[in-house]
């Protein structure tokens, strides 16, 4: 009996030994929406790839940026994740990413959006999908001021909303809620501002070009042209766009959807969307913000090789309108661009159009802190709480203060270099 016993766990442990899986484990953390539904392109990267298993973990978009962080100290990171561009820069300073130079071309992607993967001359990450923002507008409000597509320059954009106002075509021209930074600085890097030196470790808000661009956000609500509420005060975008409450609203690709869904049947041919207007006449359009998630490989990755291969099959076009079908994010690459998915949308050509006009945002961890200050203190001036130039001034001192370790950093390094000469 014992002997049968011994001869039947031989067998098993036999059996088990050969289906143990010898493929290479390669893993792969995505965030949010995008990390559940990446699961879908996986078989088809395993049937070409067999001797490579994906293992995905989904990670909430609210707990990635800690999740991220705690596994680099734990060293227990993942090959591949998912990273949002403007991530990059700190996971660098901490020596947590590996440069991906050569993993596939720059030349299919759109220049703004990779340049948010470059830290030190070197890439540290591959654009997945991208994301920036455009103008959505009444087009059927707007033709009637006299702008059918649009208003292309900064002229244009301050006549049509006067107008709009003058007209009573509707209770105001624009919404731009006063808790949002963003699109203060999207005026800002339209008229040439860097926002901070070249250095990164001083703020420029008190130089024309930025002057420039806040006062042209200030002035939109002191002309009674946008209404001075925030975010969490506005009771239903959809509906008050819908009724006329405003003609214009600076939003991204995710709104397209949500403007299609929620907005009643009649309304679906009078609204359309345009690249941001120019500073100057002669220039394309204004400059957008270059968003979106790239594809990082952590310097610990196990598995270099096979990280490279799905970034490779993620970044094929092919990949990227399935991808896009999946989840509604834009691709990354031009060449998905021409698939009948995104051509027959036709609110799509502002964005494709505006990824050509894209900045990064400045490359150093303390931008989000620095951001809070520009939109406080946006809301101060617009509220007439504080003159221009003090707000400003403000500005430029908190950015001087978040900035103060880093300028101590860049001088250490610059004094063991000149020691090492």
């Amino acid at each position: 009996m014992k002997r049968i016993f011994a001869a039947a766990l031989l067998v098993a442990i036999t059996a088990c030994a050969a289906h143990r899986d010898t493929r290479t484990q390669l893993t792969f953390w995505g965030l949010g929406a995008e990390g559940e539904q990446v699961a879908a392109l996986v078989p088809e990267f395993e049937r070409r790839n067999p001797g490579i298993h994906v293992i995905v973990q989904q990670i909430p978009w609210s707990a990635a940026h800690e999740k991220l962080l705690t596994a680099h100290v734990g060293e227990s990171t993942p090959d591949v994740a998912q990273m949002g561009n403007t991530w990059i820069p700190e996971f660098v300073a901490m020596n947590a990413l590996a440069d991906v130079d050569g993993v596939i071309p720059a030349t299919d992607d759109f220049p703004g959006i990779w340049a948010t993967n470059v830290v030190g001359g070197k890439l540290y990450g591959v654009p997945w999908y991208v994301d920036t923002r455009v103008l959505f507008y009444r087009s059927d409000i707007l033709a009637a001021a006299g702008y059918p597509n649009g208003p292309r320059t900064w002229a244009e954009w301050r006549d049509a909303m006067i107008k709009t106002r003058d007209r009573h075509l509707t209770r105001f021209a624009i919404l731009m809620p006063t808790n949002e930074w963003e699109p203060i600085v999207m005026l800002a890097l339209s008229n040439g501002s860097p926002l901070l030196d070249a250095a990164g470790t001083r703020g420029e808000f008190r130089q024309p070009p930025f002057a420039e661009a806040f006062q042209f956000y200030v002035d939109t609500f002191k002309q009674g042209l946008a209404p001075a509420a925030s975010s969490s005060q506005i009771a239903n975008l959809y509906q008050q766009f819908a009724q006329g409450d405003f003609a214009m609203y600076i939003t991204g690709p995710w709104n397209v959807g949500e403007f299609r869904k929620r907005l009643p049947p009649e309304m679906q041919d009078k609204w359309a969307t345009a690249p941001l207007p120019a500073p100057q006449a002669g220039q394309p359009s204004g400059i957008s913000m270059a968003g979106g998630s790239s594809l990082v490989i952590f310097k610990d990755a196990r598995n270099r090789a096979a990280a490279e291969t799905w970034i490779r099959f993620l970044s094929e076009p092919e990949q990227q309108v399935r991808f896009f079908e999946l989840t509604g994010d834009l691709p990354a690459r031009r060449a998905a661009w021409r698939a009948p998915a995104l051509a027959r949308e036709p609110r799509f050509p502002a964005f494709c159009a505006q990824l050509e006009r894209v900045a990064p945002l400045p490359k150093v961890p303390e931008w989000e802190q620095i951001a809070t200050s520009i939109y406080d203190r946006g809301e101060a001036a617009v509220r007439g709480n504080v003159p221009v130039p003090a707000a400003l001034a403000a500005i430029d001192a908190r950015a001087g203060e978040l900035l103060e370790k880093r300028r101590w950093m860049l001088s250490r390094q610059r004094g063991a270099v000149a020691l090492a000469r």
